[in-house]
């Protein structure tokens, strides 16, 4: 089993890429692989609304002058997506966005392409916003008939500068129980 997970965040080694990697520390004891994705900050737009995703049915999008069909290869091919993203006026980042719309509307035109696999929001805030994004990044789960494991909380923690996070006791034990459902809810799927 593989789990791929995208950082939306500008900072590679950030906030929000720490709260993926203490998922991603649970998933790997339980024998799942693992694959981080830095979107932030790479060249990827938002959909252009040409519906050609709809004829071609290739399983990409008709724009491929970005990384959005790298991305798309990457998520058919992991049995669990995970989406993290900082907290920008209170939703996600741009770069994680187009990602969504663009990777949700191809899977559509395709059949489902994500169906059945297992999705997690990870969201770094620095105060407001938090589950405004996670509900933002949960809603692609559900629209592409994903699962969605729970946590004991929002899986949200809460710091400004990279590493901030790390002093949020309660968010880091988010992060930990989220790896935990995440690897019992993957193995269920998969058995």
């Amino acid at each position: 089993m593989k789990v791929v997970a995208f950082n939306g965040s500008p900072r590679k080694k950030g906030n929000t890429q720490i709260l993926i990697h203490k998922v991603f520390d649970v998933l790997e004891k339980e024998g799942i692989e693992t694959e981080l994705v830095q979107l932030g900050g790479k060249k990827i737009r938002g959909c252009s609304a040409c519906y050609k995703c709809f004829k071609n049915l290739d399983k990409h999008c008709s724009v491929d002058n970005d990384v959005l069909n790298e991305c798309l290869d990457k998520m058919v091919q992991a049995d669990g997506i995970i989406l993290g993203s900082p907290v920008y006026f209170s939703n996600m980042t741009a770069e994680t966005k187009a990602l969504i719309d663009r990777a949700g509307l191809v899977g559509t035109a395709n059949g489902g392409l994500f169906k059945h696999k297992v999705g997690a929001a990870v969201v770094a805030v620095r105060r407001a916003g938090a589950v405004t994004t996670f509900d933002a990044l949960n809603h692609f789960f559900l629209y592409g008939q994903m699962f969605i494991p729970g946590s004991c909380y929002w899986n949200v923690s809460i710091g400004r500068e990279p590493g901030d996070v790390e002093k949020d006791a309660e968010g880091m034990n988010i992060m930990k129980i989220l790896g935990e459902n995440m690897a019992w809810l993957l193995k269920k799927v998969n058995a």
